[in-house]
């Protein structure tokens, strides 16, 4: 299922680093697998639950996949579902919004409710 916006999640820290630099290379998952790993919206929250649980200080950051071209590569993991993979660098240019993922008062991160 290809999308027009891709999500990361990410640590503020490196999404702060990355903005500076005018791209985001990758967090240690994306450097160790050689590609920089997306969700769909509706992949992002169960991405949360599964490999950010409990985590705050987190960024969700959507994407313009129209701008990423041939790099962004839709790839079976999860359960056969076809995840967003970047195989190269993400300019921050091509970011349509970013928000704080924050935790809600039932632990899980809080998303916004509509989500293309």
């Amino acid at each position: 299922m290809m999308t027009d916006i891709v999500y990361k999640i990410v640590p503020e820290t490196l999404w702060r680093q990355a903005k500076q630099k005018g791209v985001f290379e990758g967090a240690e998952i994306d450097l160790k697998d050689g590609f920089i790993h997306f969700s769909t919206g509706t992949q992002a929250k169960e991405t949360a639950r599964l490999h950010f649980a409990g985590v705050s200080g987190l960024m969700l950051v959507a994407v313009d996949a129209t701008l990423l071209g041939e790099e962004l590569q839709y790839e079976a993991s999860r359960g056969s579902d076809l995840f967003p993979h970047l195989y190269g660098t993400l300019p921050v240019s091509s970011v349509l919004w970013e928000m704080p993922l924050l935790i809600g008062v039932d632990g899980l991160h809080a998303f916004p409710e509509r989500m293309p």
